[in-house]
């Protein structure tokens, strides 16, 4: 059974959370503060974290931080703030995901069951058939490994990140728009979350580029999108 972390300190809300994954078939199990959540995000293996982002102790943003340091596993954020600000900061330090206070329950577990299966599904694929690198300049890509390296160093990139990348890089020479790209990387529809887009391919630009200002791999098309440069 695959098991869940809920990090929230709302105990009404924690609960609401694991009795509606709970009815969905997951196992969870709940820290009610930051410290025990990285503690047990570090120590045990889960499906995927629920974090919020107001914390006692360390917040959801430095548990995201610290966890994708050394684990490669879906994580939500959930926040009462309904700006942007929140979203683009969690995004960016590689969370797969973003709900806003209040949701929908059903929702919520949706959107957990559709990042586990797409993670799962990578992660199998891994172990299948043999391994066809991308290679441009110093850039090399190993898409059953997920893989990254710059000049011979690996290079790490979270999950979203990564599959953007490789999305780009199968498709070398072509424009995608912002829209585009959120709806074949992401899987949903685009409206009000292009700006993800924007997001992530600045970090990958600070991680693959030599100077992140002149990009030599992934090309700002402007008022058109983006497109992976193979020449």
């Amino acid at each position: 059974m695959r098991k869940i972390l809920i990090v929230e300190d709302d105990r009404l809300i924690a609960e609401l959370e694991r009795d509606y994954l709970e009815a969905n078939g997951f196992a969870v199990e709940i820290a009610f503060d930051g410290r025990e959540g990285l503690r047990l995000a570090r120590t045990e293996e889960y499906a995927l974290l629920l974090l919020d982002v107001m914390l006692p102790g360390i917040g959801g943003f430095e548990i995201c931080r610290e966890v994708r340091r050394s684990k490669n596993v879906p994580v939500v954020m959930v926040t009462a703030r309904k700006d942007d600000v929140d979203k683009i900061r969690g995004l960016g330090l590689g969370a797969d995901d973003y709900v806003v206070k209040p949701f929908s329950p059903s929702e919520l577990v949706a959107r957990c069951r559709a990042h586990i299966q797409i993670h799962e599904r990578l992660s199998n694929g891994a172990s299948a058939g043999a391994e066809r690198p991308i290679e441009l300049k110093e850039l090399k890509i190993l898409p059953l490994s997920r893989r990254v390296f710059v000049g011979g160093r690996e290079v790490a990139l979270a999950r979203r990140e990564y599959e953007l990348l490789l999305f780009l890089a199968s498709n070398p020479d072509i424009v995608f728009s912002r829209e585009t790209l959120f709806e074949r990387v992401w899987g949903e529809d685009p409206l009000g979350d292009a700006a993800t887009v924007t997001v992530h391919v600045n970090r990958i630009r600070d991680k693959i580029e030599k100077d992140p200002s002149r990009p030599e791999y992934i090309e700002t098309v402007w008022g058109a999108g983006y497109r992976f440069t193979a020449g």
